[in-house]
């Protein structure tokens, strides 16, 4: 139960800072390195959770949904070799870094065909792990902003502004391809009114909140089967809502 696990989350704590950019997971015993890494990710704008075990990594993974994951090799329960399989078959879209002391050529090999998108040998310097980091998200980002993205049954070619769905066309506004873009670059991460606003119709705009949910409601309209019972463009309620490949 999540009750039980053992975590802690921070966020950047300085009012004038810009947005956070998402969540990063640390998969980590080591409170020293705990600290270090949390220190250096929420200088960048991350959200941090932080397990030190690997049931709890699993956990927190399926919970959490993170933009990135930040693996030690060595954890308690489960191994990091073991965990980076499981957290690829869960979510192959997610990116894993390792971080370990082990320099082994045979080992990195091995942790690159599991799944792991990245390999930072210990010790290493923040700015490399940061570049390393959001190189990695990018590249996500980039494969999720492909101008053909697919979804259950529907197909979204967004450099042609056409959509299908069950291969019939289905007619998208200009808006409604700006909202659904928006969405597909940020697959499982929570969005509220506020971010769609500023990122879809822009501050000069002004609409209402309510413009949100219309736009959203007759969206769903046209890609999902059950309108009534959405599996894609999700409410969380008192949050906002979220993109369900």
């Amino acid at each position: 139960m999540i009750h039980e696990l053992r975590l802690t989350t921070e966020t950047p704590n300085d009012p004038g800072s810009a947005a956070i950019l998402g969540t990063i997971l640390i998969a980590e015993d080591d409170p020293r390195m705990q600290r270090v890494l949390r220190r250096i990710c929420t200088e960048e704008r991350y959200t941090v959770v932080v397990a030190d075990n690997g049931h709890t990594a699993l956990e927190l993974f399926r919970k959490e949904r993170p933009l990135a994951v930040l693996l030690d090799l060595i954890l308690p329960q489960v191994s990091g070799r073991e965990l980076c399989q499981m957290l690829k078959t869960h979510s192959r879209e997610i990116p894993i870094i390792v971080l370990s002391a082990v320099t082994d050529v045979v080992d990195k090999v091995l942790l690159l065909e599991l799944g792991a998108d990245d390999y930072v040998t210990k010790p290493f310097s923040p700015r490399e792990l940061v570049a390393r980091v959001q190189a990695a998200i990018r590249r996500r980002q980039k494969r999720s902003a492909q101008p053909v993205f697919r979804f259950g049954n529907c197909e979204i070619d967004f450099a042609k502004m056409t959509a299908r769905r069950d291969g019939i066309p289905v007619i998208l506004t200009a808006h409604e391809f700006k909202l659904l873009k928006c969405f597909t670059v940020n697959p499982e991460r929570v969005l509220t009114r506020e971010d769609l606003l500023n990122q879809v119709w822009g501050f000069n705009s002004y609409p209402t909140t309510r413009t949100v949910d219309n736009q959203i409601l007759k969206l769903r309209q046209k890609v999902e089967s059950d309108p009534a019972n959405p599996k894609h463009l999700v409410t969380i309620y008192g949050a906002g809502y979220k993109f369900v490949p």
